[in-house]
This record gives structure tokens, sequence and C-alpha cells, in this order.
């Protein structure tokens, strides 16, 4: 099925305050019917075969962070192939990314005249519009597995974080839910004689021998045992292996924020200690996000806590730069982990990411509930393996080619322009299943992804997920209650505060809200527990 005329698709750049511009795709001439063929689009049940049903009109309003995404040769024929296998007329409504929030918000606030499906966060506004019913409820819909066999896949803990009010406002694009883990530098460590660590006790060690037991062997005391910045994200990942779980954790039969649990207190003595032994920069908390890497690039330390990809980056980096190992065999090398155990009596643990990266909506701009199912049927074969190829590699024999060994290998990667014709629509991709084409790896790129995987059975989730959302304290105070327990843990830890002021934060936050937002999760946890 060809199109008549070209599909313009047009970076949208909107001032604060003027109206929204929609782009116009592209009709198909194509013909009524109804009944799914192999290319996704749909053969008449009807009685009058060979016809085809008309495609659906759908608007859909996604991050922009190509510039001119979708553009120059072969974009006509990616656009074309998308919108012939899911046989929708699509109206993509690109937004710049460093304005996307601003231009939601604006978007939000014209009701009915919105895009049909609008790409997401769980910000403030988001939620607020939620609660005024400016989305579709999708609980009901996404059980149907023979309407939206990908959709149907959705784990029950992701959507959680999609839930308001009791109803399912989102379909989430995944992440894997074992990103978070570490890992250190294997040539110190052989040089040292170290093994790997399986609790936190030997992982301190391996940080104080990191810091003072000269790993480059240059005689000069000026190496660290982690690397840290500002981000405080790491401790976030660090303090889920003592046992405090993840931001909530359940403790007889309630939900408690961490902060007041003794696992949390725990980790923080240890990560205080840390630090007044030297283990880390001594000006970690201003040092700027955008040199984080540099401290292991550099080779001044030894230990990277955050995703996993990012320890595979340095690995790759150290290849790629040939940077010596101190051992004087091959290249500065990193050894990937997932998780950590409390001690020997516990098992190891991993903090889980959201496991979802933004998600859709399907605003009321969608009128009927037919137009609702048309716009899942959407997302839905979005999902398939032949479409996440599209929206995320491009064409085969064009950006992409299949080697002897099946595997998926892109080609001209270094001519950025060349994968205009499809970059952007990776904003599409991973919708629920995530699935993963056959792509050509390293060897190191394998074992990173295979560890992520792996870390999914030792991840801790947070119990409160499906609660914050719903809660009125936590929307008006919760950037407040967050950044008192933020900078409480940051100045503890750098010893400008003592157990005492730690207290009288924690006192401030129950004061500022905090006692009535655990009074409203408990209120939603036991009102679920007793359906």
């Amino acid at each position: 099925m060809n199109k008549n005329n070209v599909k313009k698709v047009l970076g949208v750049v909107v001032p604060a305050l003027i109206a929204m511009e929609m782009i116009t795709g592209c009709g198909k001439g194509a013909e009524n019917g109804t009944q799914a063929n192999s290319q996704g689009g749909q053969v008449a049940s009807s009685g009058q075969e060979n016809q085809v049903e008309e495609p659906f009109k759908v608007s859909v309003m996604l991050q922009d962070f190509e510039g001119s995404p979708v553009s120059g040769e072969h974009s006509e024929e990616v656009l074309n192939k998308l919108e012939e296998y899911t046989n929708c007329d699509v109206e993509f409504v690109w937004t710049p990314s460093d304005t996307y929030q601003d231009k939601l918000g604006i978007t939000l606030a014209q009701g009915d005249d919105m895009p049909m499906i609008m790409q997401v966060d769980s910000y403030a506004n988001v939620l607020a519009a939620a609660k005024a019913g400016a989305f579709w409820d999708l609980t009901e819909y996404i059980k149907d597995a023979e309407k939206y066999p990908n959709l149907s896949q959705a784990n029950p803990n992701v959507n959680k974080a999609m839930t308001v009010d009791g109803k399912l406002i989102g379909i989430y694009r995944t992440r894997p839910l074992g990103r978070n883990g570490w890992g250190y530098r294997q040539d110190w460590a052989d040089k040292l004689g170290l093994s790997e660590p399986k609790t936190v006790e030997d992982l301190y060690n391996m940080m104080y021998q990191f810091t003072y037991g000269d790993p480059d062997g240059n005689g000069v005391d000026d190496t660290y045992g982690l690397d840290l910045c500002k981000y405080m994200g790491p401790f976030d990942i660090m303090q889920t292996w003592f046992g405090c779980g993840n931001q909530w954790v359940e403790k007889d039969g309630n939900l408690v924020p961490v902060h007041q649990t003794e696992e949390y207190k725990e980790a923080l003595d240890w990560f205080r200690k840390m630090y007044e032994d030297g283990l880390v920069y001594s000006d970690f908390a201003v040092r700027d996000t955008t040199t984080w890497l540099d401290g292991m690039y550099n080779g001044e330390c030894g230990v990277y806590i955050d995703l996993i990809g990012n320890a595979k980056k340095v690995w790759e980096y150290f290849n790629t730069n040939e940077i010596p190992a101190v051992t004087g065999d091959g290249f500065a090398s990193m050894k990937l982990m997932t998780g950590l155990a409390k001690d020997e009596n516990s098992d190891p643990k991993s903090l889980a990411t959201t496991g979802f990266g933004g998600y859709f909506v399907i605003t009321k701009a969608a009128k009927t509930e037919e137009d609702v199912e048309k716009c899942l049927e959407f997302l839905d074969k979005i999902g398939d393996n032949e479409m996440q190829l599209l929206t995320g590699y491009g064409l085969e024999g064009i950006h992409w080619e299949e080697d002897e060994n099946g595997e998926m290998v892109r080609l001209n990667l270094e001519d950025k322009n060349f994968h205009k014709a499809y970059a952007g629509l990776n904003q599409l991709g991973n919708v629920v299943t995530g699935t993963n084409p056959p792509l050509k790896q390293s060897e190191i790129q394998k074992l990173a992804t295979d560890l992520e995987k792996e870390a999914e059975d030792i991840v801790v989730f947070n119990p409160a997920i499906g609660y914050i959302n719903n809660s009125a304290e936590y929307s008006m105070n919760g950037a407040v209650l967050d950044a008192v327990l933020s900078e409480a843990r940051t100045k503890y830890i750098v010893g400008q505060i003592d157990e005492e002021g730690l207290k009288k934060a924690w006192e401030e936050w129950s004061a500022k809200g905090g006692d009535k937002l655990i009074q409203e999760i408990n209120d939603m946890y036991h009102a679920d527990q007793n359906k």
C-alpha cells in the first residue's frame, strides 16, 4: 500500500503561551475494511473481501533530542513502513527536549485539544491532569492479551508507578530493572592481591587498599577508593545493600520511609566513616556531575557505583584509549558487579530502577472507546520486533544488516545525517516488552547486558511507588520533603552535622508533612491489603 503524497514531519518550536501547531500526516489512499493482515494493516471481515480499513488518524507528541527528526534521505520510506505496519496515519508533534516540560504544561491546559498520545513522566502537572480526568483509564483494556499481546505483558510492579486514583494512566517505555550496579578496577585488585568483594566489609577493605595501597605503583598518594560527585544516586544504591529498602519498606504490616529504619542509620555511619577515612574526594558533594567519570578515566579512583552500563563505559574507555594495566599485562580493565550482601549471613541486594523511562498517556482527545482501542493497537504494534528494529535502528539493508551469525550490524554510524531518516522514532521504542534485537555486541557489552538481566533476581522494589502519585501531601510538599532528607544525609556524611543534627532534620521532615505523608501512604496500602 503506497502513499499518494509526501508526509511532512516538522519540528515544533512553540514559545510559551503560543498555541501548538499540529503536524499533518499525509493520507494513504487506503480503502475500507477490518481484520489484521501480516503487515499490521486491516483487511475486511464484514463480507467485503480484499478491502482495507481506512488508516486511523492518530496524533503523537514526542520529545525531540535530534533536531529535525525523521528527515533526509529514506525518511519517507521509514514513515511509510511505520504507517503501513500500524495502519495509522500518524501526526507527529515534535517538541525540543529542553522545552518539553514547558510545552507539556501548555498542552495539558488545552483540555480535549491535545494529541491523542503524549509522552510524559510523573511530573506534578501530569498527575494533576490525571486526577482531573484528562487521560483514559487503561486498567481493563491492557488485560486483553488477544488484542494487545505486547501491552498485556506489562509488569504489575512497574504499572503501580502509573496508577493514579486506582486508574492505570500510562503505557511505559521499559528500562531494565537491574541496571543499577557497580564495578572496580580489576587490574588494581590483581596487583594488590584482592579478591572479589562479597560483602560491604569486603568492599570497604578494597576501597581502603585502593586509597592507601598505591595501586598504580607510582609511589604517590594520589588515588581514591570510590569515585563520587554531587549526584547522590550511588548512596541510594549502597544503602540498599544494608537492607533498608528502596525509599520505603514494609515493616510490621506498615510502609515506612527508609530513614526511619536501623539499617539506614547503619548505612549512613558506613558512608560517614568512608568519608572520614579519606576514601572519596573531600569535595565530592560539590563536584559537577559532568566530570563524574573523569575520576575513573584518569586513574584516580578504583570503584564506580551507578549503572552497570556506565561501569562498562569505563572499561571500554580503557580499551579504546589503550590505557595500560598496572600489572603490566594488557589494558586496564573493570570487573562489573550487580549487588552486594550486607554480611555473610545476608543475600546480595540491588536497587531496582523504576523499570521505565517515561510513559505514554492516551488523552481525552481520543473521543471514544474505539479511539482508545486504536491508540492502544498502535502502541502494541510498535512493540513488535519489526517496529522495534525500525524505530531504533532504521531500515534493513540501508541502516543495518545481518552478519553471518544472524546478529545486527549497524552501518555508517559515523554519519549522523545518514541516520536522521529514523532518528527520533526511538522515543516510541521499548514499549512495555522492550524487545531487544539481536544487536552485534562486544564481549564487554554482552557481559553488561547479561548482568542487568541477572540482577532482576535480587532487585529491591519501592513498595510505596503506587501510592506516592496519589498522595495529596506529596503532591504539595514532596519536593520539600525530599530535599530535607537529601540535605541531612549529605551533611551527616561529610560531618557538618552530628547524630543530634540528623535527628532534628528528621523531626523537621515529620513536621513539614512527613507524618501526614506516612499516614496517607498507609491508608492506601491497607485499603489495598483489605481488598
